[in-house]
């Protein structure tokens, strides 16, 4: 993969380490019983994380139906099932955290790890909620680690209405809780600025996609 990719000024971390989640977490409250948590710099040497995760997830390209065609999904993908071991031990350790954390408010303990690379500014992902499985019913939750370049996660209603953006690259958090997957939609939009490669660690619970 010839992707540009250029560190953040701000990541001089020697060690790649989880920092407390803390005071330093805010909670948006949206409609419909959803929220979002919100942890910016979680992970110290995220950039360093990023080298590696680039360097050694299988990354692999999909193609799926669209309009009656088979078109390329606009970025590269990995799913770490549960049981799977993770590329990196700071992964387990922020998916262990993530489950001790949110236990009393999700029941149970995150066990999945999906993993998007997002090349450059024309990879994406359309508007939708993780609704495959038991979250199409259930409240639930997914946490995202982003690592690499910031790029924009919008979330909106679902069916339409004013939209909310977080800025996530270089260790941040989000955490999208409640009802949020079933009444409330997100998405990474194109953009035509220049901006270089980012990888999304999205934590979830067994059944939920």
């Amino acid at each position: 993969m010839s992707t540009a990719w250029q560190a953040s000024l701000l990541d001089v971390a020697d060690d790649i380490a989880l920092q407390p989640l803390g005071n330093e977490l805010r909670r948006t409250t949206l409609s419909r019983g959803a929220w979002v948590d919100y942890r910016p710099g979680w992970l110290a040497g995220a950039d360093q994380l990023f080298d590696v995760l680039h360097h050694d997830v299988p990354w692999h390209a999909e193609r799926r139906e669209m309009y009656e065609r088979m078109v390329d999904v606009p970025r590269l993908l990995k799913f770490y099932d549960q049981g799977e071991p993770l590329p990196h031990p700071v992964l387990a350790q922020a998916r262990d955290t993530l489950s001790g954390s949110y236990a009393a408010e999700l029941g149970e303990r995150f066990v999945t790890a999906g993993m998007c690379l997002y090349r450059d500014g024309r990879d994406s992902v359309a508007w939708h909620g993780d609704r495959i499985g038991r979250a199409k019913d259930l409240d639930t939750m997914v946490a995202i680690l982003s690592v690499g370049s910031a790029r924009s996660l919008m979330l909106r209603p679902r069916g339409g209405g004013e939209s909310i953006g977080f800025s996530l690259g270089h260790g941040d958090l989000v955490v999208m809780g409640g009802s949020c997957q079933r009444t409330w939609d997100h998405c990474i939009p194109k953009t035509a600025k220049p901006v270089g490669p980012r990888i999304s660690i999205q934590f979830r619970p067994r059944g939920v996609r």
